[in-house]
């Protein structure tokens, strides 16, 4: 093998007799090049992406979320919180309630997801850091304070600066007194609460939530002191939440779902990751067509070598030592145009990342897509690279065991 190898580095770095054959290899490696910086990029896209989404979703969605398996609430008492806060891995702990609610603020009304939190929610969550309108603060006083999505604060039309105009708030009874002697309750309650600022995180959550205090949300729902919901855990700096997760789902016992922050978004993410794996095949795609350059480079230097291949057939070489050079050099074609690539790559990566080169239309939360380069990203580029470079020295490798060594006449 390893003279197969310095034949081939001698070819690929040879001139060759006929000016075409340099013009149509240059054209592979370039397409190479081009296929190579294409792939990274297309991944790198995608990264920036999850990276951008998983930090938006950290505002809001918790490390780890504990949910009954049955039912919408249970019972969190002092002694399981301060059971799950003893963990190593937890740094700390919050309580939420929500359920559907029909709002109304002067003539607007709409539906949406009334979720109220502890007091230290903004502890296990960066919710303080979203707020693009007033303050956060869920109480003053005696005061209850709302904190809206940014769409459901243009639905209702709130004015989050209007201290007097109170954001009306509707939910079914849980249960209706109907006794023959009884009068039959309003089926549903309602209670009012300031609007007291506005956050912003991601499209789903702004057009649906609105959060209160905890203590609001269970008036409205007549629930009990210690009814929740979800438990919301933060962990520790540099702990592994699949560790977590198992840890506090040993603790907690049957009865309960213990996620961490991408089981949360699970079929979100999966979606993601399909369609980031269904372009990096389709630019995959691209570079097997462009392999059809190297196919005609390689073929042309089979033919070209022939005189040589004879000579090393009459001097004892194998047919699967010549197939071995050519093979060979598609593998360092291929990895001539993957270097050649990976530089183009950075090179956009780094003016994309710092620059902008290619910004975001309409108003997002950033101006420019997103981008993050990864290794594994570079080790499944390689290995597809090296993989088309082999399926395209196939066939002139083939051929070139075809030639017959040189016969020598008396």
């Amino acid at each position: 093998m390893q003279f197969s190898i310095r034949i081939a580095r001698r070819y690929l770095l040879a001139k060759k007799s006929t000016n075409a054959i340099n013009i149509i290899t240059g054209i592979a490696v370039l397409g190479i090049a081009v296929g190579s910086a294409a792939l990274i990029l297309v991944l790198s896209v995608f990264n920036g992406f999850e990276d951008l989404i998983a930090t938006m979703y950290s505002n809001f969605n918790p490390d780890v979320k504990v949910t009954p398996a049955q039912g919408k609430t249970f019972t969190a008492d002092t002694v399981m919180l301060e059971e799950l806060l003893a963990l190593e891995e937890v740094a700390a702990v919050t309580t939420s309630l929500e359920e559907v609610a029909f709002f109304e603020y002067k003539d607007n009304q709409d539906f949406g997801t009334l979720k109220g939190v502890a007091p230290n929610y903004e502890r296990v969550v960066g919710i303080d850091t979203t707020v693009r309108e007033g303050v956060y603060r869920l109480k003053d006083g005696e005061k209850d304070f709302a904190i809206l999505g940014l769409g459901m604060r243009d639905k209702l039309n709130v004015n989050v600066g209007d201290p007097f105009t109170e954001l009306g708030v509707y939910m079914p009874r849980r249960s209706q007194s109907r006794g023959m002697f009884s009068r039959q309750l309003q089926p549903f309650r309602r209670r009012y609460i300031y609007p007291g600022g506005t956050f912003v995180i991601q499209h789903e959550f702004n057009n649906e939530y609105v959060l209160a205090p905890i203590s609001f949300a269970r008036g409205l729902l007549e629930a009990d002191a210690n009814e929740v919901s979800a438990i919301e855990i933060r962990l520790q700096e540099g702990v592994d939440s699949r560790d977590a997760v198992t840890q506090i789902g040993t603790l907690l016992g049957e009865g309960y779902e213990v996620k961490d922050r991408f089981e949360q978004e699970a079929a979100f993410l999966k979606l993601m990751q399909i369609e980031k794996w269904l372009s990096y095949a389709i630019a995959s795609l691209m570079l097997l067509l462009v392999s059809f350059n190297m196919i005609g480079a390689l073929w042309m230097i089979v033919l070209e070598k022939q005189p040589d291949i004879a000579i090393l057939r009459s001097m004892g070489a194998l047919k699967t030592t010549i197939r071995d050079i050519f093979l060979v050099e598609g593998v360092l074609l291929s990895l001539l145009g993957l270097g050649i690539g990976i530089v183009l790559a950075l090179g956009l990566y780094a003016a994309q990342k710092y620059i902008g080169l290619i910004t975001v239309p309409g108003n997002f939360i950033v101006e420019a897509y997103p981008i993050s380069l990864r290794f594994m990203d570079f080790v499944t580029v390689a290995a597809t690279v090296v993989t088309i470079g082999l399926l395209a020295a196939l066939p002139p490798a083939l051929r070139s065991m075809r030639i017959s060594a040189l016969i020598r006449e008396e």
